[in-house]
């Protein structure tokens, strides 16, 4: 096992990949849905057997790795920086580019980098609790920079932000989703200048208008489309101006307060599939149509299972959800049926990284570093494999090529082949 933490400030070492990797280049994947048909990622994480290596990280984080081209991307807390760090795909440390004063976390799991870098090959764009907005070269030149909170206003989120920018045809989009003054902006890629702004206010119940989701790029009717969940409401929006193209409420009838949205919705074909009242409901409903389709696109609601914070993986027609207490649900996606549930083991810790599927092998991981390996039969899954890494984990597992398993804790990055 190889204990990694050199590197230098703005000075690239050069790393020859050994081998060619599928991109994994945006949180949950490049189909947004962290999910891949065949693999032969490892039906086993045990550091004793199979750890190729691990990374002592320079800083602490809470956001998934991406990568592309066999260069993995972390972003992470370095004396009170805000910092994105390169290393290739053996774990070497390529370079760090420093960004600016971080803001510190109010989770207790939670850090200033909270959410997941998204590159397009080239650049590598990062976001941080702090506002800050980073274009990096994959060379680690720092490209560009922008201050949102600076620039828009305050940050009126009661917790800590968790949102990852996303790339559409126009640009760099974040969604800022928040008490009062919400909305969707897209940067330029090439240097940073705003292609356009939208408003997205939802007057709703105190904390119901807050949302820690990560927007989605899909397409419907009207071409590619950005689908948006929070504030008790799924929006549509053109991707070149913003425009709202359609909205989708009934998520929240009885205005109830305190419905915070954070596992983010996931597209199955023309379905999204929204986990929300607080891991008590899941809703599917068809996306597109004009204007206000609540009555006419909304497919089906089924109450008593869900997910809080997990967001769900969608394969075959159906949607497993890991809730945040270690019950991991199957639904039918054109029913809402229920067609089984498996409960992981008992702890008072919970499960906040959202679940990678991979063939038949769902990875899910609780906090206190605890994993577990399932297979995934029609009928059920049974936990094939699990192990303790002893250590805060609340990011989600990334396949790294055919065959192996990228893991990031609050504190290193390990790599599990098989």
């Amino acid at each position: 096992m190889r204990q990694q933490t050199r590197g230098c400030f703005g000075t690239l070492l050069l790393a020859v990949p050994l081998a060619v990797h599928a991109d994994w280049p945006a949180w949950r994947g490049p189909d947004s849905n962290a999910y891949i048909a065949e693999s032969s990622l490892p039906a086993q994480i045990d550091p004793q057997a199979n750890l190729l290596w691990k990374v002592d990280l320079p800083g602490p984080g809470a956001s998934t790795p991406i990568h592309t081209a066999g260069a993995i991307y972390v972003t992470c807390e370095i004396d009170g920086q805000d910092a994105l760090v390169g290393y290739d795909s053996q774990g070497d440390e390529r370079w760090r580019c420093l960004l600016g004063p971080t803001r510190s976390g109010r989770h207790r799991n939670a850090t200033g980098a909270n959410p997941s870098a998204v590159t397009d090959g080239a650049t590598v764009f990062a976001y941080f609790k702090s506002g800050r907005l980073a274009a990096v070269s994959t060379e680690g030149e720092r490209l560009w920079q922008r201050e949102l909170q600076d620039d828009f206003g305050a940050d009126t989120l009661w917790w800590d932000l968790g949102t990852s920018p996303i790339l559409t045809p126009a640009g760099v989009l974040i969604a800022v989703l928040q008490a009062g003054d919400s909305y969707l902006v897209t940067f330029d890629p090439a240097d940073g200048s705003v292609v356009w702004k939208q408003q997205r206010v939802f007057e709703r119940p105190e904390e119901s208008d807050q949302a820690y989701t990560t927007p989605i790029l899909t397409t419907t009717e009207h071409g590619p489309t950005i689908v948006v969940w929070g504030a008790d409401h799924v929006t549509g929006h053109d991707t070149e101006t913003g425009a709202e193209l359609f909205r989708c409420g009934g998520f929240n009838p009885s205005d109830t307060p305190m419905w915070r949205a954070i596992a983010s919705a996931t597209v199955a074909g023309d379905k999204l599939i929204v986990p929300y009242g607080r891991a008590d409901f899941v809703g599917a409903m068809r996306l597109g149509g004009v204007a206000d389709t609540t009555a006419e696109q909304r497919l089906w609601t089924t109450q008593g299972v869900g997910s809080d914070v997990p967001c769900a993986v969608i394969a075959g027609g159906r949607a497993y959800l890991l809730g945040d207490k270690g019950v991991v649900a199957c639904l039918d996606i054109e029913t809402g049926d229920e067609l089984w549930r498996t409960k992981l083991p008992r702890s008072k810790n919970k499960y906040f990284a959202s679940p990678l599927l991979a063939g038949t092998l769902m990875y899910c991981f609780r906090e206190d570093g605890a994993g577990f390996v399932l297979r995934v039969a029609d009928d059920g899954a049974e936990v094939i494999d699990e192990c303790d890494l002893g250590e805060t984990l609340v990011a989600s597992p990334v396949p790294l090529g055919d065959d192996r398993l990228l893991v990031r804790t609050r504190e290193a990055l390990y790599c599990f082949g098989g």
